[in-house]
């Protein structure tokens, strides 16, 4: 399947089989996963005792005890549930740029990390700011679905960041862990929608993504930029002094988004689309605490 080899090569998917996603949060599922929750509830393994109280399910009591004891105890279990996994990908115009592009590395990701849930049985779903989204899905043969839907995926939409993740927000009220992967190019800033998010009460994971030309750009003489989203236009002269002022304000503009995003809980990521996604995967990801 050309789609499965190029998003998810069978090298890239082996190392993910023993990787499951990682939430700090507790939540409630709809349906049980194979995610062992801090609550205890019903399930096959035993966890604890405890007494009774009124409004108790009477068939979780422990009648061998009772003939003992005389005294009503209820035996709990460990409870498992389901993690609910989102990935929100800019599919902007900017995303285009590169090779390969930072759209086409986001949807990379995105197939590495829907596999690692989809396999451990996550409820997962896929969506882009202009408001494309694959259905919640879950289980292993879900995965050509997923891989169908990041291929469709094309750098054209003209939401903003802040609206895009407004709606998202608003279309998922729902617990769980949430991975934004984007280049945060926005006139507007990255903060009010960042904002949205903190609000959600979910795992947040932004995965600042640049390509190695927009890291250290190898360009001289005079130019005529345009911007790919709105069509403005500069004409500049680029010169080392230059170079090492746009070096000055994109390292303080990272350095900035991971400020913001550490003091609200957020876990912040910046990678280039050089960097190896199964590097990413096993070695990056594993110290942010997003898989195991």
């Amino acid at each position: 399947m050309p789609t499965a080899q190029h998003l998810l090569p069978p090298d890239l998917a082996r190392q993910l089989e023993r990787l499951e996603l990682v939430t700090r949060k507790v939540f409630r599922g709809r349906m049980k996963g194979e995610r062992r929750s801090a609550k205890k509830g019903q399930s096959v393994e035993f966890a604890d005792y405890r007494n009774y109280v009124a409004g108790d399910d009477l068939r979780s009591l422990d009648w061998n005890l009772y003939a003992r004891l005389d005294k009503l105890i209820v035996k709990l279990f460990l409870e498992e549930e389901d993690l609910h996994f989102y990935t929100l990908i800019d599919a902007s115009p900017s995303m285009a740029f590169g090779e390969p592009t930072k759209l086409e590395y986001a949807k990379q990701l995105a197939a590495a990390l829907g596999f690692i849930g989809l396999i451990r049985a996550d409820r997962v779903r896929v969506e882009t700011l202009g408001g494309e989204r694959s259905p919640a899905i879950r289980g292993r043969r879900s995965v050509p679905r997923l891989l169908e839907f990041l291929e469709g995926i094309e750098p054209a939409e003209s939401a903003s960041l802040e609206e895009g993740v407004r709606k998202f927000c608003l279309r998922n009220p729902g617990r769980g862990v949430v991975v934004l992967i984007s280049d945060l190019m926005d006139k507007r800033g990255y903060e009010s929608a960042m904002r949205y998010l903190v609000a959600q009460r979910v795992d947040v994971f932004v995965m600042h993504v640049l390509s190695p030309a927009e890291i250290d750009p190898d360009v001289v003489g005079d130019l005529r930029l345009v911007d790919c989203e709105d069509a403005d236009e500069a004409e500049i002269t680029v010169s080392a002094p230059l170079i090492n002022r746009y070096k000055e304000t994109l390292a303080a503009f990272t350095a900035g988004a991971s400020e913001y995003c550490s003091r609200r809980g957020m876990n912040y990521l910046l990678t280039s689309t050089e960097r190896p996604v199964e590097e990413l995967m096993t070695t990056w990801l594993r110290k942010r605490g997003l898989v195991r």
